[in-house]
C-alpha cells in the first residue's frame, strides 16, 4: 500500500492506493496553527480498519515552502559570496546581509587566490549582532571544488542552525542561479524542518513505520531526509502534485491543456505529445531565477472563492481571495456563490449565496440568473485567453520536456483535463470556450493527493571531468576524486550510470520501471601550446519523472 498526502493551505487530501486501486480518500481542514494533530487526524481517519504494516511507502505534497515564501514567513539569512573577478556582482545580493569575500577558484577547479580568514571572521561576526542564524555560503567555481565552501563552513558551523554550501545544490555551472537558489534553501529550512518534525512525529503516534518521501517541483520524489536539507526542491510541490494526479487519471499521446482551478489560484500545464513541458534550467520564484527544475506551469490569481467587483460597469474576478464565498460566511461575492445560484454546486447556504450575486446584478442591470450566468462565461473566457498569451509565449521559444528538447510544429492542445473543486462546474463553459471536449477524472477532488502517491524518485547530476589536471566531481553526490589520462566520455556516462542505480537502490522505494538515462553528453580537447592536454568532459544523466503506474478504471470523463 502507498499512502498519498497533499499538505495544502486549505486542506488536507489523503488517500491509501494498492496495486492501482484506491482504498480509502480523506479530505479535511488545515490546521496551520496545529500541523501536528491535523496530520495525525487525517492519517487515523484515513487508515482505519486497513494494516499498518503493508504500507511501502509516505508520499507528500506540501504547500509550506512556497507558502513561507509568498507570505514572507522566511528566515532571516546572511550570504557569504565569492564571485571572483569579472563583472559587477551586486545583483547577487539577495540575502538580509550581504557579504562579498576575496579569493578565487578558477573554472577548472584551481585555487588561484587564497582565502582571507579575517575577513570572514568579520562577516560571521556581523551575522550573529544581527541575530541572522541561517546561512548560504557560495563560491563561483564550487561545483569544480567546493574546498572554499567547506573551509568557510567549517568556520561558521558552531555560529549557525543552518548552513547551505552552493555546491551541494545543484552541479550545473549557473552562478547566479545557485547563489539565489541557496538563499531560498537557507531561507526556507527552518520552516520545513519544523514540518517534516509534525510529519514523523503524526507518523510515530498513528504506529506507521514506513519511509516518508517529498513531491519536488520536478513531479518526482525524493527522501524527506534529503528533502530537509535542500527544501528548496519542494517549491512548487503542490502544482507538481496537481500535475502528476492529472496524468495518472487521463492517458493520452496528444497535445493537450491541464488545469487545476483552485479556492485562490489556476495552474496551467500542457502536453507535447502526451509529455509534460518541463523547466530545463530552473524556475523564478519572486523574480529570482533558480536552478530548480520543475515542470513547466502557470500559475493565475483565479478561483472559485476570488473576489469579484464592479468596476467601471464590468465585472472584475480575482486576483485576490478575501476568504470563503459569502455562502460560507466571506466577505464577498465569489464565482463559487455563482455557481451555488445557478445549481452548479451544492454547497453553503444558498439564500446568502443569491443575496451576493444580486448585489452585482443590481449594478450590471441583470437578472441575479443572468449575472450569475455571465461571471462564470467571464470565468472560462478568462482562463482561455491566458492559456491564449501561454501557448503564444513557448510556441516561440524552444520547447523542452522530460525527454528532450522538442523541434517539432508548435503546440496546439487537441483536449483538456480538469481538476479542482470547481472544475465540474466549469467544464461546460470550458468546452464552449475552447471548442475542446473536457474530462473530468473521478476522484478529481483529491487528485494532488493522487498525483503524490504514484509519483516516482528523481534525481539529476552533473558529471564533470578534467583529465589534464586527472579530476572528477559529482556535486549531487559529493563525488570529488582523482581520475586518470585515459579516463572518456564513454567512462563519464557509465559512471553516470552506474552512480544512479545505486541511488535508486539506497533510496528504498518502488523502483519499478526507474531507468537512469543520459540526457547530455560531451568532450572536448584542451590544447597547451601546441599539443591535446587533457579532454574536459561533461555529462548530465537522470532519473526522469513518472508514475508508478496509471490508475485502474478511470474513465476520464
Amino acid at each position: 500500500m502507498i499512502v498519498g498526502l497533499d499538505m495544502g493551505g486549505t486542506h488536507i487530501d489523503a488517500v491509501v492506493i494498492e496495486n492501482g486501486k484506491i482504498l480509502n480518500i480523506v479530505k479535511r481542514s488545515t490546521d496551520q496553527k496545529d500541523q501536528f494533530n491535523a496530520i495525525w487526524e487525517t492519517l487515523q481517519k484515513l487508515l482505519i480498519g486497513y494494516d499498518k504494516s503493508k504500507i511501502k511507502r509516505i508520499n507528500l505534497s506540501t504547500t509550506v515552502s512556497t507558502n513561507a515564501i509568498v507570505e514572507g514567513k522566511i528566515s532571516a539569512v546572511g550570504m557569504i559570496i565569492q564571485s571572483g573577478p569579472g563583472l559587477p556582482n551586486d545583483h547577487l545580493a539577495c540575502g538580509d546581509e550581504n557579504v562579498f569575500i576575496d579569493g578565487y577558484i578558477d573554472h577548472r577547479g584551481k585555487v588561484v587566490k587564497d582565502l582571507d580568514r579575517q575577513e570572514i571572521e568579520q562577516a560571521i561576526s556581523s551575522f550573529e549582532r544581527r541575530g541572522i542564524k541561517n546561512l548560504a555560503i557560495i563560491t563561483k567555481f564550487s561545483t569544480r571544488n567546493p574546498n572554499h565552501e567547506i573551509a568557510i563552513r567549517n568556520m561558521a558551523k558552531s555560529h549557525f542552525s543552518h548552513i547551505t554550501m552552493g555546491h551541494t545544490i545543484s552541479g550545473k555551472l549557473n552562478f547566479p542561479r545557485r547563489v539565489f537558489t541557496s538563499y531560498f534553501n537557507a531561507a526556507v529550512y527552518s520552516t520545513f524542518k519544523q514540518f517534516s518534525q509534525s510529519i514523523e512525529k503524526s507518523l510515530k503516534k498513528e504506529g506507521v513505520d514506513a519511509p516518508i518521501y517529498i513531491l519536488k517541483a520536478d513531479g518526482g520524489t525524493t527522501n524527506l531526509d534529503t528533502a530537509t536539507t535542500k527544501p528548496v526542491e519542494t517549491i512548487l510541490s503542490g502544482p507538481a502534485a496537481s500535475f502528476m494526479g492529472l496524468n495518472a487519471m487521463l492517458s493520452t499521446q496528444e497535445d493537450a491543456l491541464l488545469l487545476d482551478i483552485g479556492g485562490t489560484t489556476t495552474d496551467i500545464f500542457f502536453l507535447a505529445e502526451g509529455v509534460p513541458l518541463f523547466e530545463p534550467l530552473g524556475i523564478e520564484i519572486a523574480s529570482y531565477k533558480t536552478v530548480v527544475r520543475a515542470i513547466y506551469s502557470k500559475s493565475i490569481g483565479l478561483g472559485g472563492d476570488s473576489a469579484i467587483n464592479i468596476e467601471d460597469g464590468q465585472i472584475r474576478i480575482g486576483p485576490k481571495r478575501h476568504g470563503n464565498p459569502y455562502a460560507l460566511g466571506g466577505p464577498k461575492p465569489t464565482p463559487t456563490d455563482a455557481m451555488i445560484v445557478l445549481g452548479l454546486t451544492n454547497i453553503g447556504d444558498k439564500g446568502k449565496a443569491r443575496d451576493a450575486i444580486k448585489k452585482l446584478a443590481f449594478k450590471l442591470g441583470l437578472s441575479v440568473g443572468m449575472a450569475a450566468t455571465k461571471i462564470i462565461q467571464l470565468m472560462g473566457c478568462m482562463i482561455r485567453e491566458e492559456v491564449h498569451n501561454i501557448l503564444h509565449y513557448i510556441n516561440n521559444r524552444p520547447v523542452y520536456t522530460i525527454e528532450a528538447l522538442l523541434h517539432g510544429p508548435e503546440i496546439k492542445p487537441e483536449l483538456i483535463g480538469i481538476i479542482g473543486a470547481p472544475a465540474n462546474a466549469l467544464k461546460p463553459t470550458l468546452e464552449e470556450e475552447f471548442g475542446l471536449p473536457c474530462h473530468l477524472p473521478s476522484n478529481f477532488h483529491v487528485a494532488n493527493a493522487i498525483g503524490a502517491a504514484l509519483a516516482r524518485p528523481t534525481t539529476e547530476i552533473t558529471m564533470q571531468a578534467d583529465t589534464a589536471l586527472g579530476k572528477l566531481s559529482v556535486p549531487e553526490f559529493g563525488i570529488y576524486e582523482k581520475i586518470s589520462k585515459d579516463f572518456n566520455l564513454r567512462q563519464a556516462k557509465e559512471k553516470s550510470l552506474e552512480l544512479l542505480t545505486k541511488h535508486i537502490t539506497s533510496t528504498d522505494a518502488l523502483d519499478e520501471g526507474l531507468e537512469p538515462e543520459i540526457i547530455e553528453g560531451s568532450s572536448f580537447n584542451m590544447v597547451k601550446g601546441f599539443f591535446t592536454s587533457g579532454q574536459n568532459i561533461r555529462v548530465r544523466a537522470q532519473i526522469k519523472p513518472g508514475l508508478i503506474y496509471k490508475l485502474w478504471g478511470d474513465s476520464n470523463d
